[in-house]
């Protein structure tokens, strides 16, 4: 996997299922279907860590997960982000562009809402701790996070 990491990707946040918030309490960002899409064909889904940041903003640690969601029985593939920050308001339309640096864990289905949410908690903590490493840290002040934003995203 280390060919295909890191991965760049940036994108216009879209509306997704809307459980993040709601449902589990850890609201993600979406990404649009061509994002999801130009993923590299041999990249596993699954949970993923790395940076983050909203129109050119502040760069914060993110979790991000990859795939069919089994314990919701999604048939659409997603890419649903998961910034380590505490937003004041959603930023549907905004610009959110991350960088992929590790694999955390498989896609699987849990037996309760309380596990998945158990499961997102741990991928968050390890994430922290991943993004702390010197080899991680570098990434935070990788150009492509303070470019110049594609309108065609």
């Amino acid at each position: 996997m280390e060919q295909i990491l890191p991965h760049f990707a940036e994108g216009k946040v879209v509306k997704g299922f809307g459980r993040g918030s709601k449902e589990l309490g850890i609201p993600t960002a979406n990404f649009p279907e061509k994002v999801v899409e130009n993923l590299p064909k041999d990249l596993p889904g699954g949970v993923y860590y790395g940076w983050a940041n909203v129109d050119n903003g502040e760069v914060l640690k993110m979790v991000l997960s990859i795939g069919w969601n089994p314990y919701y029985h999604n048939t659409k593939k997603s890419m649903e982000t998961h910034v380590i920050h505490t937003f004041k308001e959603d930023f549907y339309g905004s610009t959110l562009k991350v960088i992929m640096l590790g694999y955390i864990r498989p896609m699987r289905d849990f037996s309760s809402l309380g596990e998945l949410i158990d499961a997102i908690n741990d991928d968050i903590q390890q994430a922290k701790d991943k993004l702390d490493l010197p080899e991680n840290t570098s990434y935070k002040q990788n150009n492509f996070l303070f470019d110049e934003i594609k309108e065609d995203v």
